[in-house]
């Protein structure tokens, strides 16, 4: 059972992220920093730090009215937004105006939920989001099948736990 709530979970993340989860789940990955053009020469002094300062994002008030309006959802949250996430956000709200009205619909939909959930569960989805995404595209669909399935059942059979996998068929 345990091992069917993992997958039911995990299968709630991968719709739930949809869009918007890709860009996020991008974000999370490390990227190695980029090396300087001009690397100095072992011995030289430079009057820059070879470290350089974390760069903050733009602050909500930097943002253009359309984004403000398209992000609205997350407004409350920005500040604790990490800056590579803004960018991602930031990159999703300019696609949005190309997007079909259901697609923005959707996608505004799917903000308000991820706005709504805590910093512990956005970090299980965004590690639910990276778990499904390695899972074969063939594999997915029955995952999905399965999330509609449990979807379908009523309020008292998923909290108590009563959603029993089916039994496999014999062979």
């Amino acid at each position: 059972m345990a091992e069917e709530a993992r997958l039911l979970l995990a299968a709630a993340a991968f719709a739930l992220l949809g869009a918007a989860g890709s860009a996020i789940a991008q974000s999370s990955s490390e990227q190695p920093p980029k090396p300087d053009a001009q690397a100095p020469k072992p011995g030289a002094q430079t009057s820059k730090p070879t470290a350089r300062a974390p760069k903050k994002g733009p602050a909500w008030a930097e943002l253009t009215a359309e984004h403000q309006q398209i992000l609205a959802p997350l407004k409350d949250d920005w500040v604790n937004i990490e800056p590579d996430r803004r960018r991602n956000w930031i990159n999703l709200a300019k696609r949005c105006p190309k997007m079909k009205p259901e697609q923005q619909q959707r996608m505004q939909r799917r903000m308000q939920s991820w706005a709504q959930l805590t910093p512990e569960q956005r970090k299980q989805a965004r590690e639910n989001y990276r778990r499904l995404s390695k899972v074969p595209p063939e594999k997915r669909g029955d995952l999905k099948q399965q999330w509609s399935e449990y979807q379908a059942l009523p309020p008292q059979e998923r909290q108590s736990g009563a959603a029993k996998k089916k039994p496999a068929p014999a062979k």
